[in-house]
């Protein structure tokens, strides 16, 4: 598969503009990535922009820290689907990890992937595994598998450190090969999103999509 069709085209800035967001929907299109991720209030001009080209529309939910409560997640999620909406981004709550209330935790995830499933769409949780250790890493990953979700995923972009190599190929030797791996954070060039992809990843969320493309053409 070419790198394209791993790439998700990301601006999770506060401070994205229109003309940004028309930009990043139009290099999606030129470069025909998987998808273009970005914050809840651009999603429905980002749908309406992308029309029928074959590109995800994805966005975040309970970003960028988890802490929302269930219903407030559950909520996120169906007004983002109703804006057009493809893919779900979730943001693990850590305070059910660290306080070792996992169930909690799953529970949440069992909960979002439904309604996301329901509407035919995609439930990726997001671990930020720079405050995990390796044993917890493994934890989620199996406890985001058991509670349904598609995809797990490293990082939010916004903690110390981002995706690493290590951590996507812990991931992928966790969970099952019908669970998806995104590697997000830090990820700044090919040599990046190559290594990540070597170690198990199925998606690069990335805001440097276009960089990476360009660095390719040139090898």
């Amino acid at each position: 598969m070419s790198i394209n069709q791993y790439i998700e085209h990301t601006n999770l800035s506060p401070l994205v503009t229109s003309t940004q967001i028309e930009q990043l929907v139009q290099e999606a299109i030129d470069y025909q990535f998987v998808g273009v991720c970005v914050p809840p209030f651009w999603v429905k001009k980002t749908a309406r922009d992308i029309g029928k080209q074959p590109i995800a529309v994805v966005t975040v939910i309970g970003f960028p820290l988890g802490y929302q409560r269930t219903e407030a997640k559950l909520k996120e999620i169906e007004l983002a689907i109703q804006d057009g909406a493809t893919e779900l981004d979730m943001v693990l709550d850590l305070s059910c990890i660290k306080t070792g209330t996992d169930f909690w935790a799953k529970a949440e995830i069992a909960r979002c992937a439904k309604l996301c499933h329901e509407n035919e769409k995609v439930l990726k949780v997001i671990l930020e595994t720079a405050y995990l250790n390796e044993t917890e890493i493994i934890a989620c990953c199996k406890l985001c598998e058991d509670a349904g979700a598609d995809f797990v995923k490293t990082s939010t972009g916004f903690a110390p450190t981002g995706a690493t190599a290590e951590h996507i190929a812990l991931m992928r030797q966790t969970v099952s090969s019908s669970v998806g791996i995104k590697a997000s954070g830090g990820i700044r060039n090919l040599a990046q999103a190559q290594a990540m992809i070597a170690a198990g990843a199925d998606r690069i969320g990335t805001s440097a999509g276009v960089k990476i493309m360009q660095e390719l053409q040139l090898n």
